[in-house]
């Protein structure tokens, strides 16, 4: 049975970012449907960041608790309660079930198609839902594809066969294996690792390339590799897997590399993600179906005349990120209310402005914490780049307060020809929380000449900004000419 419906707006994809769209456009009157073939909430609530920091927390407290005098004396000898961590972890992605989601959608004016979506035409979506009936959802003003990504399984002989672990595996799992395989050199793949050796495993990190975290400064990579290996995980650099056996259903699995073979109780694999955008009707619509939708700064699909086709967060492969998706949600929620109203926007006008800004964490032990440009991106797009570096306690002995053996590390990189911020990056115990000053400052271009002025409270983690920005004033005095320059140097040797 085909349902025929109309709407104002019609998004493809319950993730963050089609949520916060749903939710923004129904909250200014517009008419909207959400079509989502799996949980309402998506990836990051229920497979990703939330269950996986939600992992990660426990360890984190455990090791700092035990760095701390007077604490550490109280659970000497004590174990993670591995039932309880998993338990909180279950609260936190409602076990699975979107229903209050879906409910509370319903109720802010936004109708819930579970079903898989597909472009038919110009503004128009043919859902295959749940129950196997169609409906044929009419878009007045624009469909909206935000469909995420699924990880990436590569095609290595054996490995389907053993089942391994995804992402999806590793945050919902209710064992802990003894012994753990984890490929992949990104910041899904460290994380797994550090929670994993949290809880128990033995791990080892097959890693494609020559270094972990590839597209973050070297000293950060370095530190977290120096972590890793502290706890015990064992990480192989250039290498990759051949072959991989798991001769009984749910037993040990064989993995072949560089001419070794290991055994282990699970393979996890965090070799990347691809967008979701196969068999979703694109070519009706005059789009390519591989890689991902190319938007301009209004998130309108490129090559799509009408200005009603627009795409977000993953989707776009701008930045797999849960906070950017959330992001072009707002943003493209804001662009099509106002021409709904009728309104013909420039071409600055409510755009999205996250290229050059991205904050991103990883939350291993110690955390890495990054906004904007590393030097060496900075330096690729052609800026004269100047950088600033601390390391930590250094002079600021009081942060040994928080923790025994405190270590950290901080990058500012420079633009010498305006003297504001083009990145940042923070190495350190609970250094997440230090990255927002960041994103602000190179969002609203503040000089750093003016960044010594925002004074941090003492005794806090936020003064590891001091010894960044309190450096000499030559460095953000404007450069006067040489001409200048040449009469200052006459007149002091006078």
């Amino acid at each position: 049975m085909k349902v025929g419906k109309d709407f104002d707006v019609v998004v493809m994809g319950g993730g963050v970012g089609g949520v916060a769209a749903a939710r923004k456009l129904a909250s200014v009157g517009l008419s909207v449907a959400l079509v989502e073939n799996r949980l309402v909430g998506g990836e990051c609530h229920y497979w990703g960041c939330n269950p996986s920091k939600t992992l990660l927390r426990p360890i984190e407290v455990f090791n700092l608790a035990k760095s701390v005098p007077g604490v550490r004396e109280a659970i000497t000898g004590g174990e993670l309660d591995v039932e309880a961590v998993f338990a909180k972890r279950d609260a936190i992605i409602e076990r699975l079930s979107d229903q209050d989601r879906k409910a509370s959608l319903w109720q802010a004016g936004v109708a819930v198609f579970h079903g898989f979506g597909r472009l038919s035409g110009e503004r128009t979506v043919r859902v295959v839902c749940a129950d196997d009936a169609d409906a044929v959802l009419e878009a007045r003003h624009a469909v909206v594809l935000a469909t995420g990504t699924r990880p990436n399984v590569p095609e290595i002989p054996g490995l389907a066969q053993a089942r391994p672990w995804t992402n999806r595996e590793l945050t919902t799992m209710t064992r802990v294996p003894p012994r753990a395989l984890v490929v992949g050199g990104g910041p899904v793949s460290v994380e797994f690792a550090t929670i994993l050796s949290g809880l128990g495993s033995a791990v080892t990190l097959l890693v494609r390339g020559a270094c972990l975290l590839r597209n973050w400064e070297p000293e950060a990579r370095e530190l977290v590799a120096q972590s890793l290996r502290s706890k015990g995980v064992t990480i192989h650099f250039q290498t990759e897997l051949s072959a991989v056996a798991r001769p009984a259903p749910g037993g040990p699995v064989t993995a072949t590399f560089h001419r070794q073979t290991i055994e282990v109780d699970e393979i996890v694999i965090a070799a990347g993600r691809r967008t979701n955008i196969e068999d979703i009707g694109l070519e009706n619509v005059g789009l390519p179906g591989g890689g991902s939708v190319s938007v301009d700064d209004h998130l309108q699909a490129v090559g799509v005349t009408g200005d009603w086709l627009y795409a977000l967060g993953d989707t776009t492969g701008r930045a797999r990120l849960s906070h950017i998706s959330t992001y072009h949600g707002h943003v493209v929620a804001d662009i099509i209310a106002a021409r709904a109203a009728g309104r013909e926007l420039s071409e600055d006008e409510l755009t999205a402005r996250d290229s050059g800004s991205l904050a991103q964490v990883v939350f291993t032990e110690p955390q890495v914490a990054s906004a904007g440009r590393t030097e060496r991106q900075a330096r690729a797009e052609g800026f004269a780049v100047r950088t600033r570096t601390a390391c930590y306690p250094g002079t600021l002995s009081f942060l040994a307060l928080f923790r025994d053996g405190f270590q950290g590390w901080a990058k500012l990189v420079i633009d010498a020809e305006t003297n504001t911020l083009l990145g940042a990056t923070f190495v350190g115990p609970e250094f997440s929380e230090l990255v927002q000053a960041a994103t602000l400052a190179i969002v609203a271009k503040v000089p750093v000449s003016l960044l010594r002025h925002a004074v941090a409270p003492h005794p806090t983690v936020n003064q590891v900004w001091d010894l960044l920005v309190a450096q000499d004033l030559e460095d953000d005095r404007p450069k006067a000419p040489e001409s200048t320059q040449a009469n200052r140097l006459t007149y002091q040797a006078l």
